[in-house]
């Protein structure tokens, strides 16, 4: 049974052009699912009915897991199933009713244009190193780039002359994105100074770790985690809080929410709109201190 987990997931990573960490993800789900199966003597997918997949559910629910947990569990066995389907290798799918539990909607975590200016200049540019990890830091913020795009970034992907940025995303979905002065400044800095230094092995990538190899979104967490520390930010950041930083101040300076949408390269709108929650509240606060008789 794992055999048609491996081919799903081959195929996740080789035809849809997942990341590796979706790709995990989605074999840490399913090889839980597969040990459940196990456990309670199913030995094909096809024997696998719709109560099977409510009482795994529950069994979700006595680990323990979070709504957000079980949520993305049932899409990775949504997945899978309609994958088993389109190929004939099962003849009804099990999934087809099952709905995902009710998130609470969490407002997404950004900084402040104070702090931002802080972690945008906590490295020494000066440095080979530092001028990579500055230049990291200012894309992820002037792009909303995810930190899989910015690790996966060529150097040919880049037009100096546009200040623009073709990015491959999620399902191999290609977009532009742009960057302003500051960056470009940042990146011309770099093409001088560090990337000769860091390029020992002639890759096509631009970010590249000291040993001349493509850099990894572990270790630009890294980065962005010395970053905050250096910079006294007390929050706990990831790469993830640029991009929604990014999203934050476009739509606060005035952005429209369909242009945010483009940039962020979010297939539907009603993902984006999560930041509109952000912009109203700075709406109301203006008009709170605003408005004469707000005030009283």
């Amino acid at each position: 049974m794992r055999d048609y987990i491996l081919k799903f997931v081959d195929e996740l990573k080789y035809e849809k052009n997942y990341s590796d960490l979706t790709v995990n993800g989605y074999l840490k789900d399913l090889d839980l699912f597969l040990e459940y199966l196990n456990e309670n003597n199913i030995k094909n997918f096809k024997n696998v009915e719709y109560q099977d997949i409510r009482l795994y559910i529950n069994y979700l629910y006595d680990l323990k897991y979070n709504n957000k947990t079980i949520s993305r569990h049932i899409s990775s066995l949504r997945s899978f199933f309609k994958y088993l389907e389109v190929n004939n290798i099962i003849d009804n799918n099990p999934c087809t009713l099952i709905s995902n539990p009710k998130l609470d909607k969490k407002l997404p975590k950004y900084l402040n244009f104070e702090d931002t200016e802080k972690l945008l200049n906590a490295f020494d540019n000066n440095n080979y190193i530092g001028l990579r990890n500055s230049l990291i830091l200012e894309m992820l913020y002037s792009t909303g780039m995810r930190v899989s795009e910015i690790s996966s970034l060529k150097v040919k992907d880049i037009s100096l002359s546009n200040k623009s940025i073709r990015v491959t995303g999620k399902g191999n979905k290609e977009r532009i994105v742009y960057f302003g002065t500051c960056c470009l400044n940042l990146l011309n800095d770099y093409l001088k100074k560090s990337y000769d230094k860091l390029n020992k092995n002639k890759c096509e990538y631009l970010f590249l770790s000291k040993t001349g190899k493509k850099i990894n979104d572990r270790e630009i967490r890294f980065i962005v985690d010395d970053a905050a520390k250096i910079a006294g930010i007390e929050i706990k950041i990831s790469p993830h809080v640029l991009r929604h930083t990014f999203a934050t101040h476009m739509l606060t300076d005035g952005a429209d929410l369909r242009s945010v949408q483009e940039l962020l390269g979010h297939e539907n709108l009603s993902t984006t709109q999560i930041y509109t929650h952000l912009t109203n509240e700075k709406i109301r606060n203006v008009y709170l201190n605003a408005h004469p008789r707000a005030r009283r």
